[in-house]
């Protein structure tokens, strides 16, 4: 696959990270509502989800997609070479790119042998990629850390071994799987890989404003950067780095009122996705992040959190239009 196919999916030079249960169809489809071409992706799809459960099925609710959705990476986890070729194959029919978690920190993941475990096994890693490669032929990405502890950190080696087996885009989250999501991402280590690969390498954790994109790019020498939490509450945050990088001009953070009408849209959106009472209990995640930075914030949260009638919500969310923020 030639790289000026990659380049273009990457043009942005920002792109959403997947996160388990947060980047569905309705958050990926607020993020394209401002950014035309930041590369979105998905959850993370388990092949053997999609081997035993879907059967070759579509219209699942992970899977959902729009025409501009484009350019969008379907992200898919396993072990077993020949799943995830078919996995490959499968999510040919909607994805610009395909994207492998070697990444993801928690024990149910790694202990069934995906995820950041195999970064203590880079030749079935890289098995994985020459499989997916075999199975489709959209580009193929990986996403890991920088070692699954602080004394194996083989970042370096692992993703020099991904790109020989046939990676064409690497997103680094700079801790390790020990470290899960505590203390501070390491960006300047990010260096090292990408003076070590030739394909293009985007930087990932503790990206949360214009001024720490600035910083990490600064310092990872990174091809741009991957958000993941820091788009939770300001679904704009993607756009206003994209914008700096192209111009240096620095946008502000959307007012209360403003985040307000997103999270109105956003829990509409997922009512007509899930139904009322499931969406209901799904945004309640989203709140802490959409409603921060006034008087009696937490008081609030605490209230949305219990609250299982969608005109409550709404009529709370109103009452916040009176606040001096």
């Amino acid at each position: 696959m030639p790289n000026n196919i990659v380049n273009s999916l990457i043009q942005s030079k920002v792109s959403l990270a997947p996160m388990a249960g947060i980047t569905d169809y309705v958050l990926r489809s607020l993020v394209r509502k401002y950014s035309k071409n930041t590369l979105i992706t998905t959850e993370m799809i388990s092949s053997e989800y999609l081997a035993q459960t879907l059967n070759g099925r579509s219209g699942t609710e992970i899977l959902k997609r729009e025409a501009d959705h484009s350019p969008i990476s379907y992200q898919i986890s396993g072990h077993k070479p020949h799943l995830i070729r078919q996995a490959a194959e499968f999510l040919t029919q909607y994805a610009d790119m395909i994207d492998i978690n070697m990444g993801c920190p928690v024990k149910k993941v790694v202990g069934g042998q995906d995820g950041a475990s195999l970064m203590r096994n880079p030749s079935l890693a890289a098995d994985l990629v020459k499989a997916a490669k075999d199975g489709t032929d959209k580009p193929v990405s990986v996403k890991f850390r920088l070692g699954y502890t602080a004394e194996e950190m083989n970042y370096v080696e692992f993703g020099q071994k991904m790109q020989e087996a046939g990676a064409e885009f690497i997103t680094i989250h700079a801790r390790t799987r020990s470290q899960m999501y505590s203390g501070k991402a390491d960006w300047a280590k990010i260096k090292d890989l990408k003076e070590n690969v030739d394909v293009p390498v985007f930087a990932n954790g503790d990206i949360i404003s214009i001024e720490t994109a600035a910083e990490c790019l600064e310092l990872s020498k990174a091809d741009g950067v991957a958000i993941g939490r820091g788009a939770l509450g300001d679904p704009t945050l993607i756009s206003r780095i994209e914008k700096y990088i192209k111009t240096g001009e620095k946008i502000p953070v959307p007012p209360l009122e403003e985040r307000i009408e997103m999270l109105k849209w956003h829990l509409d959106e997922e009512i007509k996705l899930r139904e009322e009472n499931v969406a209901i209990k799904f945004m309640r995640k989203f709140y802490p992040y959409y409603l921060t930075g006034f008087k009696n914030a937490k008081i609030l949260r605490s209230q949305l959190v219990v609250e299982e009638k969608y005109d409550n919500i709404m009529h709370l969310l109103e009452t916040l239009r009176f606040i001096n923020v």
